[in-house]
């Protein structure tokens, strides 16, 4: 006979009538989660025109207009349209596919109306419905429990506990978890927006604001804005008192502005961070928005929850113990693959007997892999899935078991008695009872017969488990001459106990060491039990045996410094956290896969969501999706940030300081005698030819070997910091003295000066750019080869075919002519090469408000460079 207990059963349920429910469903709205409306294409082309050295080009395009200089007008707007074209093309194939795995399932709920059972789509549950649950269903919104046969329900995705919850009478059930064992009933109270998941979703109206690239170009476009602007106008005074013509000299100053401002640096940061976006999709990291692809290289601090993005979110027995024996148990997962690992002989029945009795009293089933591949999944309890998983590896098949000992009777487990017992007949015609639930409920004498020494050593190896972060079970059982007509939960005798974990992921703690040595500073921040998350960020890395863990629940705990471990932590206490670390400076990135995490999802800098058991409200909020869970993936996504940072950089170097140059040569050469230095066409010629292809493929360099050894930037570092703006100057510099130094020579030797200083000064500028590679000397990045030679034969054709010689107004060149000039283009090449070996770019520090502590930082070793 079967004896179970159910609490609170409804006798008669009929549910609401369709009537009503169509009235509600209109009164309430559907049953979905608040989604922000679709952006339309003019606001996102709009976004992108905000951009400040977008703005600077439409000014220069305005100017260009007024002069009737169409061909620049051309270039300057073909640069417009392609970056703004590739942004938003970005944006909107990222919007798709994060709907496209929204839609990958889409979920349907059982309920009761006018008495009869339905199944209907989520979005149409109204508050009052009955809803019908069962082992793997989703709950479709918040309910309270009116009858429960062992319900147990896993919360992981909106309190981020690892272990599930029972259920029982009363008890509320929220949206977004899900039925891992036994069934129930529950009447609807609330949903979409008053749901507990549209709670927490309103809590992500807070945008993350500018991205760290984003505010250091606005500073960069605003310098270049009121810089050239002003030396321009300089120029242009002084030609009016030297006499030039008025036309001539308005042309160039015009010319001078779109010389000095690099037109391709939004081609070339579009286009490095939609290849970073490539590369990282072709890693199953899916980029929502291209700026998040150098956000994540700006990150000092990564923040992740635990269940499922450093665990595996699957519960493993990993430690047995018996009052004559004790063993660690192998392997992961649910598959039946591992062993019993012990440190001395072991006699194997005591456990074999503990193991035996835990399939016994379970509810649980595996399933192997399909015909298709996978893994072996847990079919209920998670928790009693691993008992059935350690017991195979120790060569008990749970069929074969339940057959020899077939189950008569069973108390269910509910939340009171914190235990579940089963009765089993045995061949002889006697019967076993076995109980297994949770120590505290069993380790007394009311329950067990066992001598009080024994107790008291189990009930210590238990507390010494759960301080390292196991969830225990005990076990115990007796034999009786006949089947009892109640199940007894008394007279028993201690079996042993069994310890479970959700344990880490194989490659969570090398991606956790990845990011030290790249001095990016882990944070776990987690709603699980403060022991589980000490244990795994202990194992992983994240802290020491000894560092300070934050229990929420503390009356001000989140007042006091800041810890490397956050436990017990509410959806609200998450964006709190979030918002008091960056409030104390640092790029924060922030990964997570539940409902809970949507919020500091949202508020992070660069939110990272797991596609595969991440939830749509988190992968909504989040900037990054991992496809395939992975964390490696957010490391390697690191080193392609900081590698389109260093290629932005290595372009304003090139791009600068041949802008500088020109201007210099500009400026200064009159004072040398040489009235008119460059005509504005050729002042263009040069700007079209080195800031077009050769400014874009630098975009495309390789990374720099030992990227992820240093600590990242400082947070409020300038683009131009850190050396470059020096290294802009002494660049500059040479490229001016060089092709000054060849139109004064020319003009006191009677050669065409003008001709030879344009062909020197752009033929320098391709020089910094073959300079600026990462790897001299190889085929890395073979475009930029390609882009250089290019615009060197155009530089040519612009000496020597007679089209282009009207319309820029030069003068073919002598073969010795033209070699000397050559020759001393290399120069370029040289002080590119020379001043990264004479002053190489000092070592970032980190923030010196370090939003973690940190004992082997020591920011006095960095040199703060702004």
């Amino acid at each position: 006979m079967a004896v179970r207990k159910d609490v609170n059963v409804m006798p008669s349920a009929c549910g609401v009538s369709s009537a009503e429910a169509s009235a509600r469903l209109k009164r309430d709205g559907p049953n979905l989660l608040p989604q922000k409306p679709p952006v339309p294409v003019w606001r996102r082309v709009a976004s992108q025109l905000r951009d400040p050295l977008i703005i600077v080009l439409l000014v220069a395009v305005v100017l260009t207009i007024v002069t009737g200089d169409w061909t620049d007008t051309a270039v300057i707007t073909l640069v417009i349209v392609v970056n703004t074209a590739v942004g938003v093309g970005q944006e909107i194939r990222a919007d798709r596919a994060i709907t496209a795995l929204a839609q990958l399932a889409t979920p349907e709920a059982r309920v009761v109306r006018d008495g009869h059972q339905q199944q209907i789509s989520a979005s149409d549950v109204v508050v009052g419905d009955l809803l019908v649950l069962a082992e793997g269903d989703i709950v479709p919104a918040d309910a309270d429990v009116v009858e429960s046969t062992a319900l147990l329900v896993d919360e992981s995705a909106l309190t981020g506990e690892s272990v599930p919850v029972d259920k029982s009478g009363g008890s509320p059930v929220s949206s977004g978890t899900v039925v891992v064992r036994g069934r129930g009933r529950a009447v609807v109270t609330a949903t979409g927006a008053a749901s507990a998941s549209g709670r927490i979703a309103s809590l992500m109206v807070t945008g993350s604001g500018l991205t760290p690239l984003q505010r250091r170009l606005v500073g960069v476009g605003r310098l270049l804005a009121g810089v050239t602007v002003l030396l321009s106008t300089l120029v242009l005074a002084l030609g009016l008192v030297r006499g030039q013509p008025v036309e001539l000299m308005v042309v160039t100053a015009i010319s001078l502005v779109v010389a000095a401002v690099p037109e391709s640096l939004p081609a070339v940061v579009t286009l490095s961070l939609a290849s970073g976006a490539r590369r990282m999709a072709a890693r199953s990291a899916l980029v929502r928005s291209l700026p998040a692809v150098e956000t994540l290289g700006s990150v000092t601090a990564l923040a992740t929850d635990k269940t499922g993005t450093l665990t595996e979110g699957r519960m493993v027995a990993q430690k047995i113990w018996a009052p004559s024996a004790e063993a660690t148990i192998s392997g992961s997962g649910y598959a039946p693959d591992g062993e019993i690992v012990h440190d001395q002989p072991l006699d194997t029945t005591s456990l074999t007997e503990l193991l035996t009795a835990a399939t016994l009293c379970n509810d649980a089933r595996l399933a192997p892999p399909n015909d298709t591949g996978g893994e072996w999944t847990a079919l209920g309890d998670p928790t009693e899935a691993a008992l059935l998983a350690a017991a195979a590896k120790l060569g008990l098949d749970r069929q074969d078991v339940q057959a020899r000992f077939p189950r008569v009777a069973e108390l269910a487990f509910d939340s009171d008695r914190k235990r579940m017992s089963t009765v089993h007949l045995l061949p002889s015609g006697r019967a076993r009872v076995i109980c297994k639930g949770a120590p505290e409920a069993l380790l007394h004498p009311a329950v067990l017969v066992d001598d009080p020494a024994l107790l008291a050593q189990a009930a210590a190896r238990a507390d010494q488990l759960a301080h390292a972060g196991y969830r225990l079970l005990a076990v115990a059982g007796t034999e009786l001459d006949a089947v009892p007509e109640t199940v007894p939960e008394s007279g028993l005798s201690l079996l042993g106990l069994i310890a479970i974990l959700d344990p880490p992921r194989p490659s969570a703690a090398a991606a956790i060491a990845d990011c030290r040595r790249a001095g990016i500073r882990p944070l776990l921040i987690t709603g699980d039990h403060a022991g589980t998350a000490r244990a795994i960020a202990t194992d992983l890395g994240i802290i020491d045996a000894g560092d300070r863990v934050v229990d929420c629940r503390e009356p001000g705990a989140l007042g006091q410094e800041p810890a490397g471990v956050y436990a017990r932590a509410t959806p609200e206490q998450k964006l709190d956290i979030i918002q008091g670390l960056q409030a104390r400076g640092g790029v924060l990135a922030m990964t997570g896969d539940g409902v809970n995490d949507g919020p500091a999802l949202r508020r992070a800098d660069i939110g990272v969501a797991m596609g595969k058991r991440g939830t749509e409200v988190a992968r909504q909020a989040a900037d990054l999706v991992l496809a395939d869970d992975n964390l490696d993936t957010v490391v390697a996504a690191v080193e392609e940030g900081r590698r389109v940072y260093a290629n932005i950089r290595r372009f304003l170097v090139y791009g600068l300081s041949g802008g500088a140059a020109e201007i210099a040569v500009m400026l200064l050469g009159p004072f040398a005698g040489l009235p008119l230095p460059l005509l504005p066409a050729q002042i263009l010629w040069i700007n079209l030819l080195t800031h077009g292809l050769p400014g874009v493929a630098l975009g495309g360099e390789p990374t720099v070997p030992g990227t992820m050894t240093g600590p990242p930037r400082h947070p409020d570092q300038s683009i131009l910091g850190a050396g470059l703006w020096q290294r802009i100057i002494r660049i500059a510099v040479v490229l001016t003295v060089v092709t000054l130094g060849v139109a004064i020579w020319a003009s006191q030797t009677g050669r065409p000066w003008q001709s030879m200083a344009f062909f020197t000064l752009g033929a320098t500028q391709l020089g910094v750019a073959l300079g600026s590679r990462t790897r001299p000397g190889s085929l890395a990045n073979p475009m930029l080869l390609v882009a250089v030679a290019g615009a060197l034969v155009l530089q040519l054709a612009g000496l020597y075919l007679p089209p282009l010689r009207e319309l820029l107004g030069t003068e073919p060149l002598t073969m010795g002519d033209l070699l000397i000039v050559t020759a001393l283009s290399v120069l370029g090449y040289a002080a590119a090469r020379l001043d990264r070996i004479l002053h190489p770019s000092p070592r970032p520090r980190t923030t010196a408000t370090d939003p973690l502590p940190d004992e082997a930082s020591d920011l006095s070793d960095h040199a703060t460079h702004r």
